[in-house]
């Protein structure tokens, strides 16, 4: 009997081995990759559209052989359109850039001259164009920039009867001063964003000079108009040259 259970024994411990090869080896599972963190990145040409709303004080006076005659101060506002390209760099947070922006305006109005009741003065803007530096810092794809630089505007000055509505004479400027902005943009996509800016432009006095034909405007030399612009425009842009940026 002892000799059975010894053989049995010495079987059992051959046999062990040979069973455990027959098992299948457990399967080895791979670590998952660690998440790749999308950085988006603001370098680039762009070029889109804007839209929205400006706002022009104007004061005019009269300059005559006696002296300045004011003739009234008012604001005047209207809808602005237009288009902006430009190209921008990023280096860490920080984000700069060079823009040009065109639009059209239509800011006008009209009111009865302080200077003589019998006529009236129209003044209208219809071109606003902005040439800006930027600097932003950028959270991944929200962007806050300040820019400023050199503005102009497209304007025009008529003066007619108060009673009729016939013009008498009129004269057209383009003059050049300056601007300070700040605005908010957003990525959402790789290559479209989307913001709002705020611009002051501080244009100066300009004078007009005109033929003389009404016998009432004999003794006006010219025309002085000073103007301040606000802008408030909703901006799309298009870039390219500055894909995302996968940061692991």
């Amino acid at each position: 009997m002892k000799k059975v259970l010894l053989s049995t024994v010495a079987l059992i411990a051959f046999a062990a081995p040979a069973a455990a090869a027959d098992l299948a080896a457990r399967p080895y599972v791979k670590a998952p990759p660690a998440p790749i963190a999308v950085v988006y990145d603001w370098s680039g040409f762009y070029i889109g559209a804007n839209g929205g709303w400006g706002q022009s004080h104007n004061c005019v006076d009269f300059i005559t052989v006696a002296g300045t005659v004011a003739s009234g101060c008012r604001d005047r506002s209207g809808g602005v359109a237009g288009g902006q390209i430009g190209y921008r760099w990023q280096a860490n947070q920080f984000v700069f850039g060079l823009e040009a922006q065109g639009d059209w305006a239509d800011l006008s109005n009209s009111r009865v001259s302080l200077f003589d009741p019998t006529l009236s003065t129209r003044v209208k803007t219809d071109g606003i164009g902005l040439f800006t530096g930027q600097i932003g810092w950028a959270w991944n794809a929200a962007l806050l920039y300040v820019k400023g630089g050199a503005a102009v505007t497209s304007n025009r000055l008529d003066i007619f009867d108060t009673l009729t509505g016939i013009g008498l004479v009129s004269a057209s400027n383009t003059r050049w001063g300056g601007t300070v902005g700040v605005g908010f943009e957003y990525g959402f996509a790789p290559n479209w964003s989307v913001g709002l800016e705020y611009d002051h432009l501080w244009m100066g006095n300009a004078n007009n000079t005109f033929t003389v034909v009404d016998p009432r405007l004999a003794g006006i030399l010219n025309s002085r108009i000073s103007q301040d612009v606000d802008l408030v425009t909703v901006r799309v842009n298009y870039r390219w040259g500055g894909p995302v940026i996968a940061k692991y």
